[in-house]
């Protein structure tokens, strides 16, 4: 009986911990590849209507500059739509980009 009882916690506890074990946050490096200064970065899951959050806030990105960006959003997989907003208001999306490996991912 005690036998039991320890298996059951074992797999309660493996339950209450598997979401944690997918949230793994995403790292990658941005690099502006453009002649123009970012002036607003954002990202989202393909297929969501509206942006999060400026992840540059109230910082800019500068025509060869880099900057390291970390999503911590829970999600198993780490494809995302990403908006950039330029010094002159023009924007530019680029859909369905892959950052699983912490790479940089360059914006021209």
């Amino acid at each position: 009986m005690h036998r039991h009882r320890r298996l059951y916690l074992f797999a309660l506890l493996a339950l209450l911990l598997a979401p944690l074990a997918w949230a793994e946050p995403v790292t990658f490096t941005l690099t502006n590849g453009t002649d123009e200064v970012i002036t607003e970065f954002y990202a989202a899951p393909p297929g969501v209507d509206e942006w999060e959050e400026d992840i540059l806030g109230e910082d800019v990105l500068a025509p060869g500059e880099s900057v390291s960006i970390t999503i911590a959003d829970g999600r198993e997989d780490c494809v995302y739509d990403f908006l950039a907003v330029f010094e002159d208001e023009s924007e530019l999306e680029h859909d369905g980009i892959s950052i699983c490996g912490g790479e940089t991912y360059t914006y021209q």
